[in-house]
């Protein structure tokens, strides 16, 4: 098979550009760079040099394929709220670019779009663990745009019959993931920080709490969601259904890495939920697959690629 992959030179993207390749399907990536690093191409993959908010791009890179995933995004909640039209025009424009190429023509059929959502569009909900039918009520433009998202691509299933999934994805982590833009996850930061001999900054007052999955998990769902599309317009929550504090979780990673645990505190983040925990039922029942990885053991991988500074390909 042949992939549309955007923003496959971020984090997630080529990881998952990664893993399709090793199965050998063919792979092009749609990326302009902004987040994402040229390091991180599989140098097998196909390169466009792009933007999802450029239509004619998008048309272009969707030729000749035979399923899209749409991961290119702003992914930042502090981001969302100081660049808001920007950010909107990328996470919300941009998918609707990518459905919108990917409607029927008179010469193919439809493409399957399988793309990322998020837990932020649950926002501070205090109904947990959440599922898929938990009310979403957004607090942050990112949760807002996510959203957004998921009923376009709802619309292009009704009126353009195009297949797609929506995965709400929880707090991914793992290796490539930068700690040094605005973009980065807590791991990554705390990781960094540890090397660097700093003490780790906690938002507020750490007892915030988030649903952890390794990116190895979370590439899994994108490929089962794929697999097994039978003609809908669906989301999944992709989450572990365990939940751990910033707290708890700055311990274990200076614990993994023997170093201390010296924190300094400051104030919480805007838009910042106080309690993140999914319900993966049914995503599990749905593609017969669940998380595999424990915190502590994707800890110590992400920690052994930081250390070795490998790219760590499979």
């Amino acid at each position: 098979m042949r992939y549309l992959v955007t923003g496959g030179c971020g984090f997630i993207g080529s990881h998952l550009t990664d893993a399709l390749i090793a199965r050998g399907d063919a792979v092009r990536v749609l990326d302009n760079l902004s987040t994402g690093t040229i390091d991180n191409l599989n140098p097998e993959a196909e390169l466009v040099l792009g933007d999802v908010t450029d239509p004619a791009v998008v048309k272009a890179a969707m030729a000749d394929i035979d399923g899209c995933f749409h991961l290119a995004a702003v992914a930042s909640v502090v981001s969302s709220g100081e660049t808001w039209l920007e950010d909107h025009r990328t996470n919300v424009q941009g998918t609707v670019n990518i459905l919108n190429a990917a409607r029927p023509t008179n010469s193919r059929m439809s493409i399957p779009v399988v793309y990322a959502s998020s837990a932020a569009v649950y926002g501070d909900n205090a109904t947990v663990p959440l599922d898929e039918h938990s009310t979403p009520r957004p607090i942050s433009a990112y949760g807002a745009d996510k959203l957004a998202g998921e009923f376009q691509a709802r619309i292009a299933w009704l009126n353009h019959r195009v297949s797609n999934v929506g995965l709400r994805l929880f707090n991914v982590y793992g290796p490539r993931q930068r700690p040094d833009s605005r973009y980065s996850g807590v791991i990554s930061i705390f990781i960094d920080l540890l090397m660097k001999r700093k003490p780790m900054e906690i938002n507020g007052d750490g007892r915030q709490t988030r649903d952890f999955i390794y990116i190895d998990d979370a590439v899994r769902f994108f490929l089962k969601a794929m697999d097994n599309q039978r003609g809908e317009a669906s989301v999944y929550n992709v989450c572990t259904g365990q939940s751990t504090s910033v707290l708890q979780l700055a311990r274990v990673v200076a614990l993994i890495a023997g170093a201390d645990a010296d924190m300094v505190f400051s104030s919480a983040r805007p838009g910042d939920v106080a309690v993140s925990l999914g319900d993966p039922g049914k995503s599990v029942q749905r593609y017969s697959c669940q998380a595999g990885v424990e915190l502590g053991q994707g800890l110590r991988l992400t920690l052994d690629a930081r250390y070795s500074g490998e790219l760590v390909r499979p």
